[in-house]
């Protein structure tokens, strides 16, 4: 299945006009975060698409001037060889301390846990109704995310100069 029946399948079941971008080398739909997990879970689902492995899922700060940051997921199906890059854009939430949440999607690929928790501990966005989300690479008591764009390193952890 290509890429457009794909999407057009996606926009006749949720009844969207999903966001595609197919200038870049591969392809892919923008959702809002609050369809991510049906959609998600429709296209593992649906014997027309079976995408059985979520092979990445990447954070992405975009800055403080576009205020915005991505969540990009990679699905291949298998048996059907056919891949989809999906990307949710969220606000950054720079004037608060809540950070940018988007749905989990761990209950539908396992897979999804580490990678989001992977995204939470570096890019510092939030999963919602993540069973486990705490930090996995970095020490627990770690302040910031090091992959924001307005991160700052600590001068210090506990004694040792890190600069």
């Amino acid at each position: 299945m290509t890429f457009l029946e794909i999407t057009d399948l996606l926009n006749s079941q949720f009844s969207s006009d999903f966001q595609t971008n197919t200038q870049n080398l591969q392809p892919y739909l923008t959702i809002p975060a609050n369809q991510l997990a049906n959609v998600c879970q429709f296209l593992r689902d649906d014997d027309r698409l079976f995408f059985d492995l979520l092979s990445c899922v990447t954070g992405i700060d975009n800055g403080v001037e576009a205020n915005t940051m991505e969540v990009i997921y990679n699905l291949t199906s298998i048996p059907y060889a056919h891949d989809l890059m999906l990307k949710v854009i969220v606000p950054r939430n720079t004037n608060s301390s809540k950070l940018p949440s988007v749905p989990s999607i761990s209950h539908i690929w396992r897979t999804a846990d580490w990678h989001e928790r992977e995204t939470f501990d570096l890019v510092g966005i939030q999963f919602e109704n993540h069973p486990d989300l705490r930090r996995i690479l970095l020490p627990t008591d770690w302040e910031g995310h090091p992959l924001r764009t307005d991160y700052t390193e600590q001068e210090q952890y506990h004694g040792i100069k890190t600069k």
